[in-house]
């Protein structure tokens, strides 16, 4: 049998702890999102003065854009142990038990991709979260019995991307609910200038502003754009991102002035060339573009209608003037499914 060899490093290592020290760790760190950020902040200093612990409360919004952040914010205001888990993983009842027997009297229990949770696995949360207790079944037929677990008063910090798919019985648990939005470029330009500071490097006022255009909204990608350019300036550019340097790097990356990328443009290309501009189902557009329904429909969809490319209709999706715009401006870079239907210009 052959030896499995594993080959570590300090690079490694260093690596491995990037992401987390570009998490900000208090609300007065924490760039954008002024409304959510009061309401928090708000909640979390009343159930300290009561002395009592915080109510479960639900995050919502597109990938990225600080849920997991804020939940470990939360936390730290409020002086409290925090367990994470996700959805997928906690697969059957037994396993949420762990879980919730494990907490102490007011700690955190954070599930990312909350909606992703089993039928099964949710109905034990109602009585968790509401009485907190839970009721297990032992052995099966005519054996059968449960028995009664009693729970510490703990805080349920669900975060989620598809907020529609979470039961009414469910969001109706949750104390407060604070829906996420994409950030302005000024508040990505304060977050890429932060995270510049902590990966050391240099960055000018002209350059953090041009990644933070084509970051679409979203935090994360601003932070993987700018640890993009950062090579790009090393090899290219005497390790210093300018305007230029940024623009050129974004550039390599297919990411236009307006934040599009490669798979955006195909996916509004095959909406105007092979569609006529819809309406078309998004199962259609999935097949032209060969990507998976819902990568579309969570990552790439919510932005193209946020900025005004798309419209999701009763019929199907839509182009808008906007895109007939752009794909009319552009027809000689983008145009690979036909020529451009007369009447849509």
């Amino acid at each position: 049998m052959t030896e499995e060899r594993f080959i570590t490093s300090s690079l490694n290592k260093k690596d491995a702890n990037i992401d987390e020290t570009l998490r900000p760790q208090y609300f007065n760190k924490f760039p954008g999102q002024v409304k959510v950020k009061d309401r928090l902040e708000l909640f979390v200093q009343a159930a300290s003065e009561r002395d009592e612990p915080l109510g479960h409360l639900l995050l919502s919004g597109p990938p990225g854009l600080g849920k997991t952040t804020l939940a470990y914010i939360i936390a730290n205001a409020k002086g409290a142990n925090i367990k994470s888990s996700s959805g997928p993983v906690i697969e059957k009842p037994g396993d949420l038990a762990g879980l919730l027997t494990s907490l102490q009297e007011g700690d955190i229990l954070f599930i990312d991709e909350i909606h992703r949770l089993q039928i099964a696995v949710e109905e034990y949360l109602y009585s968790a979260m509401e009485d907190f207790f839970i009721d297990i079944m032992i052995d099966q037929g005519a054996g059968a019995r449960s028995i009664r677990l009693n729970l510490k008063k703990f805080t349920l910090i669900g975060a989620t991307t598809r907020k529609g798919l979470l039961s009414s019985p469910l969001r109706s648990r949750f104390v407060l609910n604070c829906l996420l939005d994409y950030y302005p470029p000024e508040d990505l330009k304060q977050i890429i200038k932060r995270s510049s500071k902590i990966l050391n490097i240099e960055l000018d006022e002209d350059g953090a502003l041009e990644l933070a255009r084509r970051s679409r909204g979203t935090p994360r990608i601003a932070n993987n754009l700018l640890k993009w350019a950062r090579d790009y300036a090393q090899v290219k550019a005497g390790n210093r991102i300018t305007k230029d340097v940024a623009s050129k790097a974004l550039d390599m990356l297919d990411i236009d002035e307006n934040g599009l990328d490669e798979m955006d443009k195909r996916i509004l290309d095959a909406l105007v060339f092979r569609f006529n501009g819809g309406p078309v189902g998004i199962k259609n557009i999935a097949v032209a573009v060969g990507e998976e329904v819902g990568t579309i429909e969570e990552v790439y969809e919510p932005f193209l209608i946020q900025e005004g490319y798309m419209m999701r209709t009763r019929q199907g999706r839509t182009a808008t003037a906007k895109t007939i715009k752009l794909i009319g401006k552009n027809s000689d870079k983008i145009g690979e499914f036909g020529d451009i239907q007369p009447d849509l210009l």
